[in-house]
């Protein structure tokens, strides 16, 4: 009886690890990406996102297992590797998940506008208070888990609603998923799509929650790799979804505001309805990566002090009102966030590299043997990661210049 409990409370915790991952990656950004990307491919995009799939699963895999095995957090394992690397990646990680934290607020704070009509600076006050309130609770976690699970479920079924609504050309989506159009063009939206879903923070949200749960150790492998499986495919039915709504759209010829692709393309999909759906799916996006961002990135923070382990969810609603003052201050930084995608573009390929190297060290995994296989593909991805923080990087020089 006593066992059973234990399978499923690990159960429920590794669900609630892989839905934290996956709406930490489905913010409002992943939405506009996802439109703008399919209206400029159109069923070609098909080919992207498979692709992207396989590389976040390769990216998932390697981190959650080596986390999981060692039971330590990506900044302990980074600086077992390299000496004082540790602190660099927990400074890098904590300042892109606030520059993200404050797009997450200005899209929940949207999507409250368009559902209710309020003023958008109010709205975003509204979503901080809601943000910080699930972390007041004794035990947040469990909290942490149900409400992602709960908003990231209504997500998957609005979209798939509107994807049903809009009709689109499926066949030919299936077609175009491994036969695209202009092969070249669709590099850049792969490598942005990777770093979306499994950039910076993200990589590790639902990683660290597996530790705080408890959820460690080399008996524990199994379950370890299906949490970090469930949370792509979570992540990648959204998309899936999301990118079928807006080619049925598209594929009636329907051009997209380009200022907001996605709400555009709910209204042309489904009229006023489709666009008040918008209004929830944006919001819920946006909550759920506000709740995401400030846990990891408080997680990366929380064993460089003592003090921070000791007041951790205070911290985490310190992270969350900062960021909301700032959006409620100054609006969206549209810089700002430029610049927190270029960071997390550079995250990506050190924290990887990084888990590649922990994988052959005893001192961290102990008699874990990590498997050839998923050592190479870790490999495959440090090397298209790094093309794309060497873009980044060429981003971050117009930004100064």
């Amino acid at each position: 009886m006593k066992k059973e409990m234990k399978k499923q409370n690990n159960f429920g915790a590794l669900l609630g690890a892989a839905f934290i991952m996956a709406t930490s990656a489905i913010g409002p950004g992943f939405l506009t990406q996802t439109a703008t990307f399919t209206a400029e491919f159109a069923a070609s995009f098909a080919f992207v996102i498979l692709i992207s799939i396989v590389l976040d699963i390769g990216a998932q895999v390697n981190v959650w297992r080596i986390i999981g095995v060692s039971g330590m957090r990506g900044q302990d394992i980074a600086n077992k590797v390299v000496p004082g690397l540790g602190y660099v990646v927990a400074i890098l990680v904590a300042l892109g998940g606030l520059a993200f934290n404050i797009g997450n607020i200005g899209g929940a704070a949207l999507g409250l506008n368009v559902i209710l009509g309020l003023d958008v600076k109010i709205a975003a006050v509204i979503c901080g208070i809601i943000g910080s309130i699930i972390f007041l609770s004794k035990d947040a976690g469990p909290v942490v888990d149900k409400f992602t699970k709960i908003l990231g479920g209504l997500m998957i079924i609005i979209v798939a609603y509107v994807a049903i609504v809009t009709k689109p050309p499926v066949g030919q989506a299936i077609y175009r998923s491994v036969a695209p159009e202009n092969f070249k063009s669709l590099i850049f939206p792969t490598i942005t799509l990777l770093g979306g879903t499994v950039g910076g923070y993200i990589t590790f949200a639902g990683g660290h929650r597996l530790i705080d749960a408890g959820i460690t150790g080399k008996e524990n492998l199994g379950e370890i790799t299906r949490g970090s499986i469930m949370g792509i495919v979570i992540a990648s039915i959204m998309r899936v979804f999301l990118f079928l709504a807006v080619l049925g759209v598209v594929a009636k010829g329907f051009q997209l505001d380009p200022s907001n692709p996605a709400a555009s393309a709910f209204q042309h999909g489904a009229g006023m309805i489709g666009y008040k759906f918008f209004g929830i799916v944006l919001l819920s996006a946006g909550i759920t990566s506000v709740v995401g961002a400030a846990y990891t990135s408080v997680s990366f923070l929380k064993t460089l002090h003592p003090t921070i382990e000791k007041n951790e969810k205070y911290w985490i609603i310190g992270f969350i009102v900062v960021s909301t003052m700032i959006m409620a201050v100054i609006g969206k930084p549209a810089k700002l966030l430029i610049l927190a995608g270029s960071l997390n573009g550079l995250i990506l390929p050190i924290t990887i590299g990084v888990i590649l190297l922990a994988s052959r060290r005893k001192d961290i995994v102990g008699d874990y043997k990590h498997p050839t296989w998923l050592l190479v593909f870790g490999l495959l991805i440090v090397l298209v990661a790094g093309y794309a923080g060497v873009n980044a990087l060429k981003n971050m020089q117009m930004l100064v210049h």
